[in-house]
């Protein structure tokens, strides 16, 4: 193959990458226009992370995750659509466009933010290790030689995980009322949960005597978007700025969590 052949070879060859670059550009940034069009977001939410989101009496999602989605369709001017999930599917929700967003007490670090964009935070959180009084745990080391439940790929696995000694036996479990009921059931000797979460867990089982241990990380929740979802992201960063200025995060977050969102992260 001589070299003028090579090179037409070459060009042709870096058009057909550019155009495929650009069709995949184009449809990384449709899921706004796709949600206007339909007239429908979907999104995913979880329903075992009371107050955030969880099911009542008559079977319906509620909480502060639920309201915020609600809030965000209502200032679109589409219908919402929610879309249950676990932690561990929180991510996969959006990579397979199950959903178009992700408002489930989700933490933003390092590793998902290779797969997928966020948002501003929208509400506070925390992640900590808790256990009965009874049981001593003043650092990490502490938990050399103890059980502890936590809830498969949600930020307090992966916290845990960089700071548990070796000797630690870290059971996983599906969701968060799998991880609460071994705990509860003596399966484990502490937990590691959102504290929203544990906050609710302890109010329902007094006869544990559990209490707050460790802190694993000040973690708000911010919501989930689809990588490169550019368009989409700043119209969801639009409402919630909009949100914050005129005290209706404050306001969700008084109602669900007993106090103000206060100053979150961009």
């Amino acid at each position: 193959m001589t070299f003028s052949r090579l090179s037409k070879r070459n060009f042709i060859l870096s058009l057909g990458a550019a155009a495929l670059f650009a069709a995949s550009s184009v449809q990384a940034q449709s899921a706004l226009d796709d949600i206007m069009k339909a007239k429908l977001l979907k999104v995913a939410v979880q329903t075992d992370s009371a107050p955030y989101g969880y099911v009542n009496t008559d079977l319906k999602p509620i909480g502060l995750d639920i309201d915020m989605a609600n809030y965000i369709g209502k200032k679109m001017g589409v219908a919402v659509e929610l879309v249950p999930v676990v932690s561990a599917s929180r991510i996969p929700a959006l990579q397979t466009r199950k959903a178009d967003l992700v408002i489930a007490t989700l933490g933003k670090n390092a590793e998902r933010e290779k797969v997928i964009d966020f948002t501003a935070a929208y509400s506070p959180f925390y992640q900590a290790v808790f256990g009965p009084k009874a049981i001593s745990a003043k650092s990490f080391a502490d938990l050399a030689g103890k059980s502890v439940g936590v809830t498969r790929g949600a930020m307090e696995d992966q916290e845990l995980s960089k700071v548990a000694p070796a000797s630690t036996d870290t059971k996983r479990f599906e969701d968060n009322n799998a991880t609460i009921a071994a705990f509860v059931s003596g399966q484990v000797q502490f937990v590691a949960l959102g504290a929203s979460v544990a906050g609710n867990m302890m109010a329902k089982n007094p006869q544990l005597a559990s209490e707050y241990k460790l802190l694993l990380k000040e973690s708000p929740n911010f919501i989930g978007v689809g990588k490169g979802e550019d368009k989409l992201k700043a119209k969801v960063n639009e409402i919630l700025a909009e949100a914050k200025k005129s005290g209706d995060l404050d306001t969700m977050a008084k109602k669900w969590l007993g106090r103000p969102a206060g100053d979150l992260p961009l």
